[in-house]
């Protein structure tokens, strides 16, 4: 696979003022940590989003330059903040690797296979977790891992500790955290909520004008005495 590039530029300014000139100029601010220290610099918005575009929820490892120099570096991208109204990008964070060093990054899980429980019952495939955090050399980043389903029934888990991880890296969540499970059909579900059961079924209200026994005793005796005195 061909290695990914990003060129970068160094920027003096920093604070709001700077950072809305640089954006009207169609960059962002970016910082690029590992180094002896910070370095503050610019990026193009595109150039970040063509690095991620069709792997989202993974790391990237990419070869960062500085523009007007031929000094390379491996670096990935440890944080992207974006507006929250225009959803625009704004502002990035980027990490020197070095590739002797294992770092611990983001992976995208995927689902493979057809489920035996969405296949011949209909339930519903559900993806509980969809990326997993793993430590590795940086050239040893998987593009993402695989959650094989094929033989998930109805109410299965796949865990964490079902994922096949390459060699090299290990998966740092918790193994028994869930991935995917198949639920009922919505159908069934509904069905199960709406049947009333015998226990649950209420009692008829009591008619308030009916008289009971004793009050029709009362009732008989009241109409006798009245007769006597007539």
């Amino acid at each position: 696979m061909d290695m990914r590039e990003l060129t970068i530029k160094k920027r003096d300014g920093v604070g709001k003022g700077p950072a809305r000139r640089l954006r009207r100029g169609g960059q962002v601010p970016a910082v690029l940590y590992g180094g002896p220290s910070p370095v503050n610099v610019a990026v193009t918005p595109k150039d970040i989003l063509r690095l991620i575009h069709g792997h989202e929820g993974s790391t990237q490892l990419f070869r960062v330059t500085l523009e007007g120099t031929k000094e390379a570096k491996m670096a990935i991208i440890r944080d992207m903040q974006f507006d929250p109204v225009s959803e625009d990008l704004i502002h990035v964070d980027l990490q020197e690797v070095a590739m002797d060093r294992a770092i611990q990054v983001t992976v995208a899980v995927h689902h493979v296979g057809d489920s035996v429980g969405v296949r011949d019952t209909q339930g519903i495939l559900e993806m509980v977790l969809r990326e997993v955090r793993v430590s590795c050399l940086p050239g040893n980043i998987p593009e993402l891992l695989e959650a094989d389903v094929t033989n998930l029934a109805i109410h299965d888990v796949l865990t964490v500790k079902d994922l096949k991880a390459p060699e090299g890296v290990r998966i740092l969540n918790d193994p028994n955290q869930a991935v995917v499970t198949v639920a009922p059909p919505a159908a069934e579900e509904v069905a199960a909520v709406a049947a009333p059961t015998a226990e649950a079924a209420p009692a008829e209200p009591e008619v308030l004008t009916e008289r009971k026994p004793k009050e029709e005793a009362a009732a008989e005796a009241d109409k006798g005495g009245a007769e006597k005195k007539k």
